[in-house]
């Protein structure tokens, strides 16, 4: 599988089933820039976990985040999609962890029951959600689920970074054709791309109550080098100034993935 093959796939599921043969989700999070997305986030839910409480992880990609809380005694279920994801998922799996694992789509979360978990997290359905309609519709699902008093988490992927990260990547991205040269919308492919706005937007017509706004990674994917070559002390030094200005609001655009906490 290569983009130009994915490109041509128009059934949206198969599109995200296959976007992870080419994307190594299991290794994304590894690295120490690559951790700090996963260290905010994780740093925000336990902000709201208590013991006891159930965990629903929905697009739960390779297990990160279900694996962590598992390993900690929580019982967790699990909503994954992508194939090579799940196989991935089954190989890390032991006994002893209490995660419930179900390959399915966020915008039918039918195996669970009504107000069924206190904390629901999702954290890759909006990044390939194409249309409002589905956005919708896993947001109510995810909602149906949860308990009146949960919190819910949201994350997205930040249209007006990517277009710096790419141009990282390749400065001759400015000139190409996957943008709009008038309004700078990238195009949404092979992921989903927002700007801070339209997330407030997309939440709040999902009728969730927005209580933290986050730069989960920040800057770190454009200085990964840096962080990546950091010692044990200065990456806790790094990850106490990105906590310190993760919420402010001039650094919300500045993020390639934002988290939103809520409540119904």
């Amino acid at each position: 599988m290569n983009f130009e093959e994915l490109y041509q796939i128009k059934d949206e599921a198969e599109q995200i089933n296959k976007t992870y043969e080419i994307f190594n989700e299991d290794k994304r999070l590894c690295s120490k820039a690559g951790r700090v997305e996963f260290l905010t986030t994780v740093k925000y839910i336990e902000k709201y976990l208590e013991p006891g409480m159930k965990i629903l992880d929905i697009g739960a990609g390779t297990g990160a985040y279900s694996f962590y809380f598992a390993e900690k005694g929580y019982e967790v279920s699990s909503l994954e999609l992508a194939d090579n994801n799940i196989a991935v998922f089954k190989r890390k799996l032991k006994p002893e962890h209490k995660i419930e694992l179900i390959q399915g789509n966020a915008v039918d979360l039918s195996h669970f029951d009504d107000e069924s978990f206190d904390i629901v997290l999702m954290f890759g359905p909006l990044y390939h959600l194409h249309n409002e309609e589905g956005r919708q519709k896993a947001i109510a699902e995810a909602k149906r689920v949860a308990k009146k008093d949960a919190v819910l988490f949201f994350a997205f992927i930040e249209n007006d970074m990517i277009f710096l990260t790419e141009m990282n990547y390749d400065p001759g991205y400015i000139k190409g054709n996957t943008y709009n040269h008038e309004t700078f919308k990238t195009e949404d492919f092979p992921f989903v791309f927002h700007t801070l706005d339209s997330c407030r937007e997309i939440l709040k017509n999902g009728g969730i109550k927005i209580m933290h706004e986050v730069a989960s990674d920040g800057v770190s994917e454009l200085i990964a080098d840096k962080i990546n070559a950091m010692d044990d002390e200065d990456y806790e030094t790094y990850l106490r100034y990105h906590y310190y200005c993760c919420e402010k609001p001039e650094m919300l655009g500045r993020s390639n993935h934002l988290l939103f906490v809520g409540r119904m």
